[in-house]
């Protein structure tokens, strides 16, 4: 039988009050790919974190094998000196320095000394090239949106996987044992922020790698790519290995996989709910929470939103389906007081007209934002629980704040009760948020802007990277909020979400309005078709 490439066995991994993984066994073989999935919390990250050496040998047990050679990394140099090439889902880029420097930062071409920067910028542009990636290379990557930058993340890593295929070839031709070059890639969430266009460009450099013998470690929540995609899959639940299937197994499906990823049957990923009553002729005016009118920005650089005009109800959820670069997150963030830039329109909430020009001033107006990067964005990463919280409730009306001082008591009361209601995994309210996983982190931010009692909710992707059980929980918070009246506004690059939770569906395209439908036997190819311009 075929030796596995990697071989990951009995792995243990203790943090203080938790174990995060727990006797795990994983095996990877050459032009496989192997998909990992479970729950935000259940281990995937931490277990890729041992492989790829930010862990060092010595904070774990268990062994760790290359091609049947124990390996023992200390560093991440270590782990690509062996082959490894890995995309963490915390994104590793240097926002001011450009794409091109980012894709071979720490490889970078040099002769004589310094820095190669014309074979740099060559390189660069001929590794995109080859994959299909259109990305400005002299643009500095905090410039980019999160969708782009994870684009780049990718093409840093297959860089590096490239540049192991060449050495391992080179092996061969100098009679070396080829055994010592393992060449193996490693992608946590890599289509988290990527559009479905985005995502068969991804699937085809996969095949192409898997061609020349690249295996492949693939996590994803989204199961669908899953059976796209991988060979076999993993699932780990609450830092234990549960099961491994080969994908064309009879057994292998994504009920079961679901099942076993959550311990529980999950009954509905999009709850049923009274939906708000809809119609062509619009809303009277006490019905509407929001409306925008004549809604143009003008910025340096696309997309430009271009005569926008929308209303939304309380108690209705208005989906906003686009391609990547249509404007979804400039018009909420231009509607939010956080676009950088000049625009001109009208609004009003609940029939008063508003001017808006920071965020500050939407929140007094009982606006709420979850943005599409929440590390970036929505959370201090470093501050507690309970910083970030009630972080968006220390106004000067606020009862957490009185005479600019924090009540430290109440504060601490309705952090517990949101907690409690968002079931939020934490060791401890004074536990960084940096220390929780993925899916608990967007609840703290959905807790930090419920503490406000919004009006109005935008929210920009708000199951991104996160788990299906904690998708199903995040549906019906929205769900719930709707019911009692809130207006919420949410984008999402996936159809079925908002086919799912959506009254109406408004469709983005290059800035401007393409279609407008209510949620009533709706069909992708209808939003697709709008979604390109049709």
């Amino acid at each position: 039988m075929t030796t596995p490439l990697l071989y990951m066995q009995a792995i243990t991994k203790d943090f203080p009050g938790v174990r995060a993984l727990d006797n795990v066994s994983f095996e990877v073989y050459p032009g496989e790919v192997h998909a990992l999935c479970g729950e935000n919390g259940a281990g995937k990250s931490t277990l890729i974190k041992i492989l790829g050496g930010v862990y060092p040998y010595g904070t774990y047990a268990g062994r760790l094998h290359i091609n049947g050679n124990e390996q023992q990394f200390h560093t991440v140099r270590d782990a690509e000196r062996a082959g490894i090439a890995v995309i963490h889902q915390e994104l590793a880029l240097i926002p001011e320095m450009t794409v091109a420097e980012n894709i071979y930062l720490g490889k970078e071409p040099c002769q004589l000394g310094t820095i190669d920067r014309y074979r740099l910028y060559h390189e660069a542009g001929e590794l995109l090239s080859q994959f299909g990636l259109t990305i400005p290379l002299h643009k500095p990557v905090h410039e980019l949106g999160i969708g782009q930058q994870q684009l780049v993340e990718i093409a840093k890593a297959l860089g590096r996987s490239l540049q192991a295929h060449i050495e391992q070839r080179r092996s061969l031709q100098a009679n070396i044992d080829p055994s010592r070059n393992a060449l193996l890639l490693v992608l946590d969430e890599p289509t988290a922020a990527l559009t479905e266009s985005e995502v068969d460009i991804l699937r085809q450099i996969l095949t192409q790698l898997r061609e020349k013998g690249v295996a492949c470690i693939y996590i994803t929540h989204k199961l669908k790519e899953i059976f796209q995609i991988a060979d076999r899959v993993t699932v780990l639940r609450d830092g234990k290995s549960v099961a491994t299937h080969a994908i064309k197994s009879p057994e292998c499906t994504e009920e079961v996989l679901i099942s076993q990823m959550v311990g529980r049957e999950l009954t509905a990923l999009f709850p049923k709910r009274q939906t708000t009553a809809t119609d062509e002729n619009g809303a009277s005016e006490k019905d509407v929470a929001l409306r925008v009118e004549n809604l143009s920005t003008y910025p340096l650089e696309p997309p430009q939103l271009k005569d926008i005009s929308f209303e939304v109800r309380r108690g209705e959820i208005l989906g906003i389906a686009g391609l990547m670069g249509a404007g979804r997150t400039e018009l909420i963030s231009t509607i939010f007081g956080a676009y950088d830039g000049r625009w001109s329109g009208e609004m009003t909430i609940d029939g008063a007209a508003v001017q808006i020009h920071s965020p500050r001033e939407a929140i007094q107006h009982g606006m709420a934002l979850v943005s599409e990067d929440r590390k970036r964005y929505g959370l201090l990463l470093d501050v507690d629980v309970i910083g970030n919280m009630t972080l968006a409730s220390l106004s000067s009306s606020s009862d957490i704040t009185s005479h600019g001082i924090i009540n430290e008591n109440t504060a601490l009361k309705k952090s517990e009760h949101y907690v409690d209601s968002l079931q939020i995994k934490t060791t401890s309210l004074e536990a960084p948020v940096n220390h929780l996983s993925g899916g608990n982190q967007q609840k703290v931010v959905l807790g930090k802007w419920l503490m406000t009692h919004p009006k109005v909710l935008f929210l920009d992707e708000p199951t991104r990277g996160i788990d299906v059980g904690a998708k199903a929980e995040i549906h019906t918070l929205m769900a719930h909020l709707a019911q009692e009246g809130v207006a919420i506004v949410f984008v999402s690059s996936e159809l079925p979400e908002i086919l799912g939770m959506s009254d109406r569906v408004m469709v983005l395209h290059e800035g401007e309005i393409t279609g407008e439908f209510i949620n009533d036997n709706l069909t992708q190819e209808e939003i697709l078709r709008c979604a390109a311009g049709a």
